[in-house]
């Protein structure tokens, strides 16, 4: 089983003293979890200007390989990040952070690009709303979007979103209560979700045990594990 860890930040944070400030204590920590690979944000795209985070994972790449790929994070409007140019297959988008709307007009032409490429996007839950995410997916239904963050006490809403928008999809990250994973995965089909941690913002060694032990059949749980990420990343089968 390959495992793909959709949702990962390598790089320092501004609070506090990670091992994952480098490629090489990141790379120690996915081999003793037994992860395959990491999709990678660099911290300072987050905390700081998306241009140099964005530079910083170009050259992560070409020293580590598939073992961390980037994942650069966009800014829409003339005063984001240069005009994107295609390529990478998964995006993040960080309205909350870098104070822009998800519903705007930038944004939306910037979504519409992506949807056109079928470029997905990571939206962390914290930093949007419901309705913001109805209207996006709503404007765009094409448009691939995995929700990261959710937590246990946004399931209501994260449902009737997932009801109504079938390229929504959710990571693991903090999907911690009993059987949550199952659930999703019951109601919605396997491949709407994805081994996710966050770390090293939000714990990495839970979602992993986690994996191991969930109560699915063994096709479903590969395709959680990382089969849904190497599809979305153009390395599997897209339906």
């Amino acid at each position: 089983m390959t495992v793909v860890d959709i949702n990962r930040l390598l790089g320092p944070l501004p609070y506090d003293e990670v091992v994952s400030r480098d490629p090489a204590g990141l790379v120690g920590e996915l081999d003793r979890l037994r992860i395959d690979s990491a999709c990678v944000v660099h911290t300072h795209a987050v905390y700081g200007d998306p241009r140099d985070g964005n530079e910083s994972l170009t050259a992560v790449e070409e020293a580590v390989g598939v073992r961390l790929r980037p994942v650069p994070v966009l800014i829409p409007g003339p005063l984001g990040t240069p005009q994107w140019q295609g390529g990478a297959r998964l995006v993040r988008l960080c309205p909350g952070e870098h104070r822009w709307s998800l519903t705007g007009g930038h944004a939306l032409a910037l979504a519409a690009a992506l949807a056109k490429t079928r470029t997905t996007v990571l939206l962390g839950w914290e930093t949007v709303t419901a309705p913001e995410i109805h209207q996006l997916a709503s404007a765009l239904p094409t448009l691939r979007i995995i929700l990261t963050g959710t937590g246990y006490r946004s399931l209501r809403e994260l449902a009737e979103l997932m009801d109504s928008h079938v390229e929504l999809c959710v990571d693991t990250s903090t999907l911690a209560g009993h059987l949550q994973v199952e659930w999703f995965a019951g109601r919605y089909g396997a491949r709407r979700v994805l081994f996710g941690t966050g770390a090293p913002v939000t714990d990495d060694a839970g979602p992993r045990y986690q994996l191991d032990t969930l109560a699915l059949p063994d096709a479903d749980t590969a395709l959680i594990a990382g089969g849904n990420a190497l599809r979305l990343l153009g390395e599997g089968e897209d339906p």
